[in-house]
């Protein structure tokens, strides 16, 4: 599982990965490589190493047509990042409400 969530984590790191998926994400369908370096200033073959990490993670699937290669976004593996945040964005709350009631203890002595 760390594995996940190390992969996870370094593929929506990169603000470009992180716009490639959401141009997956708002597609209405399977999107080429070709098609998606057209909306990216760069070459397609740093457009594929972008994909390639990020299929590493299991946001981007990968369908073969032919010489054709064919992208889609599976966000399901955010739920692992979410997961995660969630425990932490509980610590705080829990950490927060424990000096709250800290700070407020003299006033209801």
């Amino acid at each position: 599982m760390q594995d996940n969530i190390n992969k996870l984590f370094k593929a929506i790191a990169d603000p470009t990965r992180r716009d490639i998926f959401h141009a997956l994400v708002l597609a209405t369908s399977a999107l080429s490589i070709t098609q998606i370096s057209t909306q990216f200033d760069m070459s397609r073959q740093g457009v594929t190493k972008h994909i390639k990490i990020l299929n590493d993670a299991g946001l981007v699937q990968m369908d073969e047509q032919g010489r054709n290669r064919f992208c889609y976004a599976d966000p399901k593996p955010l739920k692992e990042v979410n997961k995660w945040m969630q425990f932490y964005a509980q610590f705080w709350d829990d950490s927060l409400n424990n000096l709250d009631h800290y700070l407020n203890m003299d006033k209801n002595a």
